[in-house]
């Protein structure tokens, strides 16, 4: 299994704008071959001092994927890469993580 963790950083005042699209494009990644998860997350608020906040323009998106083929698959998908034009303007950065079981 492939476990991805990326976090989305969206230009200050935009990350609303980026989720809602983001969310938009869920179903059509979710029918995917090969998509288990793929959510978005946001700061859990007032949680106290364990929590390390990724702050009010970000969100970290949790995947699972069946293989490293099927999120290869995923990357050229003509409906990311539509996301990908719709929030470019958007964004300030990324960093994504692909990892595997320990």
């Amino acid at each position: 299994m492939i476990h991805v963790v990326a976090i989305i950083t969206a230009k200050p005042g935009q990350r609303e704008a980026v989720l809602r699209l983001f969310q938009a494009n869920c179903p059509a990644v979710l029918a995917e071959e090969g998509c288990i998860e793929y959510l978005p997350v946001v700061d859990e608020p007032d949680f106290g001092p364990a929590q390390t906040p990724i702050g009010p323009d970000s969100f970290i998106v949790i995947e699972k994927w069946a293989s490293a083929e099927a999120l290869r698959a995923h990357g050229a998908a003509p409906h990311m890469v539509a996301y990908g034009k719709a929030t470019r303007e958007m964004l300030a950065g990324r960093t994504i993580h692909v990892l595997t079981d320990a």
